[in-house]
């Protein structure tokens, strides 16, 4: 019998050849994650025929899968997940940001934004967020295509039981290792060697298995490069979410480590 298949995907709400949507897939056993490899995808029509193929898999994908519900239940927006989710993907990115600013403006400093239970925990941006980094977009890009997929999401939305997906975040494992030193720009005029020095820590902790996950990555010498030479940290970041895909995985149906308190509206981050 083959191990199940794992995914952790980098995602960018605006593909491109430039800032690809990056998917590690691999296995686990015995305590351990193998990457396979790595596949870019330079359009949104790209992942959403790699979440339809005919495959059994556990997923974590690096975008929020749900807003606050305090956000929500200002705004008055339909308060069950799925029709959420499709009010949600009906709405242009202009109007998102013209109504999620209209709700910033009117609150006091330093409480800007509405933030979900899993934000704090995780140490997340709040995904109301629609600039450094767009959050905002990554869900109105990311979620719709899952739930047109089929796939199923634990505590959120019952699918396909063969395709599941969980949200991930790979800050928190990088964090968890690194404290506050950052390891990745997209700007090539920030990618120092400090951040290639963080890169190569971040990977031999992760091969350790020196995290609270108690997992260890198993690369090739060539992947190992690879995870090193991409600055951008996106081959990485696909990575870290594999690893919290592989323990959700050991935890299993039918929550996947996803506390049984989580707000069927806002999601959770798994490990947070």
């Amino acid at each position: 019998m083959t191990a199940a298949l794992l995914i952790g995907c980098d995602f960018s709400s605006s593909p491109s050849r430039r800032k690809p949507i990056v998917m590690a897939e691999g296995s686990a056993a015995k305590g351990r994650v193998l990457l396979a490899g790595l596949e870019r995808m330079e359009s949104l029509q790209g992942f959403e025929q790699c979440l339809r193929r005919e495959r059994h898999w556990v997923g974590a994908f690096d975008f929020p899968f749900g807003l606050p519900r305090e956000l929500v239940e200002h705004l008055g927006w339909p308060a069950r997940w799925p029709e959420l989710i499709r009010h949600y993907a009906a709405l242009s990115r202009p109007a998102v940001r013209d109504t999620f600013a209209a709700f910033c403006d009117a609150r006091p400093p330093g409480q800007k934004f509405a933030h979900r239970a899993t934000d704090k925990p995780a140490g997340a941006s709040p995904s109301m967020k629609w600039i450094n980094p767009p959050v905002a977009y990554m869900l109105h890009a990311g979620v719709p295509r899952l739930l047109a997929a089929g796939v199923h999401l634990p505590g959120l939305h019952d699918g396909d039981s063969h395709r599941v997906a969980l949200e991930g975040y790979p800050g928190l494992l990088a964090r968890e290792v690194l404290g506050s030193r950052s390891y990745k720009s997209d700007d090539r005029a920030k990618q120092t060697p400090e951040r290639l020095i963080a890169r190569k820590d971040l990977i031999t902790a992760l091969e350790h298995g020196q995290t609270r996950l108690g997992l260890r990555l198993k690369v090739s010498h060539a992947q190992r490069d690879a995870l090193i030479d991409d600055a951008s940290g996106d081959s990485l970041d696909a990575v870290l979410c594999l690893l919290q895909a592989a323990w959700a995985q050991q935890q299993g149906a039918p929550r996947y480590g996803l506390p049984l308190e989580m707000d069927p509206l806002e999601g959770w981050i798994v490990t947070a």
